[in-house]
């Protein structure tokens, strides 16, 4: 009787390659004139992906110390959600610390102007995307959290829902952390900049129903209350959002199963806007 093992290991491999048969994953280097430099990013675009149509793009940010590798790393699901809600996910790199400011101090970090629009650009030249604020979504981790929100607050003409994954939303009980003086300034010396480069500030600029919004910080996360906060603040000031919050630490394992349930929200909403 002949053994059936090669049979089943040639199907073994067909599986495990159809598996992995997945979206795909592409590593662009785009250049930012504000900077006058090489930025890296990574795109995911799902398997189905075709240029005859348009597809959403969520734009998905690192933490400090992070870079733009950090979430497919560590979340290599990404790919399948794309598969999943087809949608395009950027995953742009911000520097060790940028906070996704344009500096006042450090005159070549401009990641403001490179997430907010010269990425976006280069994104809706280079692939197949729905070029409007419906289409576009933006969240990302902790600093990315942070950078996140203050984007799309100032500039809710660019997208249309956003989130923030235990993000540094307000920036003030922290002056000597993660290299924000370097970029700021000392609050000591800037107590002004420091609040109008905060996001609990920016959300001032809020106009009710413009903006689909998620907020999710785990409750042992050192930024949780002021997530807390900013979640209090929206609420007082009748501006609809989704908060998320459960056991959770400021960890990978907390932001891996959170980002799902921030991708289907997105998804939903892209969905509503067909």
């Amino acid at each position: 009787m002949k053994s059936k093992f090669p049979f089943l290991l040639a199907l073994a491999f067909f599986c495990l390659i159809s598996l992995h048969a997945l979206a795909s994953v592409d590593t662009v280097a785009t250049f930012s004139s504000a900077m006058q430099k090489e930025i890296k990013a990574v795109v995911i675009t799902p398997k189905d992906y075709s240029e005859s149509k348009d597809y959403p793009v969520v734009y998905l940010l690192h933490g400090y110390s992070g870079d733009y590798k950090a979430w497919l790393g560590q979340v290599p699901l990404l790919e399948s959600y794309a598969d999943q809600y087809g949608m395009i996910i950027v995953t742009p790199d911000g520097n060790f610390g940028s906070w996704y400011w344009d500096s006042p101090e450090v005159e070549n970090s401009k990641y403001e102007t490179y997430v907010g629009k010269e990425l976006i650009e280069f994104v809706d030249k280079e692939y197949s995307t729905i070029q409007s604020r419906e289409g576009r979504a933006i969240t990302g981790l902790s600093m990315g959290g942070h950078g996140a929100l203050y984007l799309a607050f100032r500039h809710q003409d660019t997208f249309g829902t956003a989130g923030s994954l235990s993000g540094g939303v307000d920036i003030g009980p922290f002056p000597e952390n993660w290299e924000m003086k370097k970029y700021l300034g000392t609050k000591a010396q800037n107590p002004e900049r420091w609040e109008e480069y905060s996001v609990m500030y920016q959300s001032n600029r809020l106009i009710p129903n413009r903006l689909a919004l998620i907020i999710s910080c785990g409750t042992e996360d050192f930024f949780y209350d002021v997530n807390v906060k900013l979640h209090e603040k929206l609420a007082y000031n009748n501006i609809p959002h989704s908060f998320m919050s459960g056991p959770g630490g400021h960890t990978w394992e907390y932001w891996a199963d959170a980002v799902q349930y921030q991708l289907l929200f997105f998804h939903q909403y892209f969905e509503k806007g067909k």
